[in-house]
């Protein structure tokens, strides 16, 4: 059987976040991928936005490591010359009625650390954003854009560089907590293999949860469930009105239908909240509908026909639709027993945003 210091299961962006931080600390790393490209799921449907740690309870997870890797990301993507822009973004009140939600919003920033975000009134942000109908928004200025697949790219090549070795097609069947303390792999694959690794960390995103309940050994009570958000993009078609990202006040499992902006200009909107039982990506054109209504609450000349389906992408959620918005769950020894051990669960938005800050939150828990 072949030995591993080091598995990192998952090579989305959370996962080579982390093969890269034990990389650069010395350790062996390799990463089990089950597709064949870095990236392919949550990792790369998403809005590829810079979160500026605005919306999360004061103390949270999502808070801390959010308004933590912003910062390690905006100095990242700098330092590597990974293309990004730090456009800003209002959120947006339409109703006089969502005035008293904007303050709370505002007010959860400033208690994040967060205090560049300022109150604009209707006139402010008009002149700020023209084609932008509100009766209040607040301003972000600290909120941006990056190229998440070079961003990636980023991360893959530093692991590599200290040695990380990374399996395509490589899924991962089963488990188990051997007597010595090492974790047993059998890893799938056309070329199916045995690892006894002293460290794994499950970053596998919308699976993580049922790929820790096939690890023998591991209390699988202490997994939580696994539901799918799935949100759809559309595009926008001809020029984009706006420069810098707009949002409505958030909604139920998601912070509304927004426009965000690529590094070339071009406005897509998404993502809406639509929860499924199977994980799949396609998106249905007749949903449009809804899209171009809640466009309209704060872009009222949105025309006709101006929409076209993008993509979709689907937030790994360990809570349901009628329950509370959960926190990142990143899990260690301490709290399931199991030595070497670390498993991420619903890690969601703002993931990207804080994914080098959980990386070293995870080389904390494995010191």
């Amino acid at each position: 059987m072949d030995s591993a210091d080091a598995v990192v299961i998952g090579a989305g962006v959370v996962g080579l976040a982390i093969a890269r931080e034990l990389a650069l600390a010395g350790r062996e790393v390799i990463i089990l991928e089950a597709e064949n490209a870095i990236g392919t799921a949550t990792s790369s449907r998403n809005s590829e936005v810079i979160h500026a740690g605005i919306y999360y309870p004061r103390g949270s997870a999502k808070a801390r490591t959010c308004v933590e890797g912003r910062s390690l990301l905006y100095r990242y993507c700098a330092g590597r010359g990974i293309p990004h822009i730090r456009c800003g973004k209002l959120i947006v009140a339409t109703s006089e009625a969502q005035l008293g939600e904007l303050e709370s919003i505002r007010n959860k920033a400033h208690a994040n650390g967060v205090t560049d975000v300022v109150w604009l009134s209707k006139e402010d942000a008009h002149a700020m954003e023209p084609a932008v109908s509100c009766v209040g928004a607040l301003h972000s200025p600290s909120t941006g854009v990056v190229d998440s697949h070079a961003y990636m790219l980023g991360l893959l090549g530093d692991a590599e560089a200290h040695g990380a070795m990374l399996a395509f097609l490589s899924p991962l069947q089963s488990a188990r907590v051997r007597s010595d303390g090492r974790i047993e792999l059998h890893v799938g694959g056309a070329e199916s293999m045995h690892l006894a690794a002293r460290t794994v960390v499950n970053a596998a995103g919308l699976t993580a949860p049922s790929l820790a309940r096939r690890i023998e050994g591991y209390p699988a009570d202490k997994a939580p469930p696994e539901f799918y958000a799935k949100g759809n993009y559309y595009s926008l078609i001809g020029k984009s009105p706006f420069s810098r990202l707009v949002y409505p006040v958030p909604e139920p499992g998601g912070l509304g239908v927004h426009v965000t902006i690529d590094l070339g200009g071009q406005a897509r909107f998404g993502p809406d909240v639509e929860w499924i039982d199977r994980i799949g990506y396609d998106v249905d054109p007749r949903r449009a509908d809804k899209f171009y209504a809640a466009i309209r609450r704060y872009w009222p000349q949105l025309p006709d026909g101006a929409l076209a389906p993008g993509y979709a992408g689907i937030r790994p959620k360990i809570a349901g639709p009628n329950d509370p918005a959960p926190d990142f769950l990143v899990q260690g020894p301490a709290e399931h027993g199991v030595a070497g051990l670390v498993n991420l669960f619903g890690i969601e938005s703002p993931g990207l945003t804080a994914s080098l800050a959980l990386a070293r939150d995870v080389a904390r828990r494995l010191h």
